[in-house]
């Protein structure tokens, strides 16, 4: 009798992974590339694509808003009302009518004034952006105060000259002139931001995208409903 002959392995065979000397990586690809990190870096590129992209944009609105502090101080200049004064020829300078409320109402005007450049800047930027985020929120109330600033000095230089003596020696003894325009209370320049921070949330609130709901999952008493179990039909008679 012969011995069985072994059979010799064909080129052709597939062979066991483990005989190549090859570690086992669980992350490896189907193609044998491995990867040291399980995930790629393609979201992080994103990421930082965006926020650069974010970034640009908020400088961009900040840069638009401080801008249109100029349109507010010529507004300013000319829809606040006038502080009437007169001069006695020696020097001295008063009020024509003491108990007028025009200092009070330049205050008013400006106040009013920044509060509707606040929300069209919102409204403005909220459309540019289709959103909000904390560069939006930020360039809003970066450039609604410097644009207050500038309104502010701007109006200030429109307006009459800050020499009062001039003015005097200009109109004469007895004839009133116009006081230069003031803004009294400093924080009227916060109302800008304010009005902007206001109307943008209200309209990410509204109109501002929503998160997706995550799904159910099925332990939840409302995700699935229980299993309708056979009705017994009644015993029968006998």
């Amino acid at each position: 009798m012969t011995a069985p002959q072994t059979p010799q392995p064909h080129e052709n065979q597939p062979h066991d992974n483990r005989a190549t000397g090859h570690a086992y990586n669980p992350w490896a690809s189907p193609s044998g590339v491995t990867s040291d990190h399980p995930t790629s870096g393609g979201s992080a590129v994103r990421d930082r694509a965006e926020l650069r992209r974010e970034l640009f944009e908020a400088a961009l609105i900040a840069l638009v808003v401080t801008v249109c502090g100029v349109l507010l101080g010529a507004l300013w200049a000319w829809l606040a009302p006038r502080v009437p004064l007169i001069a006695d020829g020696s020097g001295n300078v008063y009020l024509q009518h003491v108990e007028g409320e025009e200092a009070i109402g330049g205050d008013g005007t400006f106040i009013l004034l920044a509060l509707g450049f606040g929300v069209v800047c919102a409204a403005g930027a909220f459309l540019f952006r289709r959103g909000g985020g904390i560069p939006l929120v930020v360039a809003l109330v970066v450039g609604g105060l410097l644009g207050s600033v500038v309104a502010w000095r701007f109006g200030i230089w429109l307006g009459p000259t800050s020499d009062l003596a001039e003015l005097a020696k200009e109109a004469g003894k007895g004839v009133p002139f116009d006081a230069p325009l003031r803004l009294q209370a400093k924080g009227a320049l916060i109302a800008w931001p304010a009005g902007a921070m206001i109307a943008h949330l209200l309209l990410t609130g509204l109109f501002g995208p929503r998160d997706p709901e995550p799904p159910q999952p099925e332990w939840y008493p409302g995700g699935q409903q229980a299993p309708r179990h056979p009705q017994t039909p009644p015993p029968s008679e006998s």
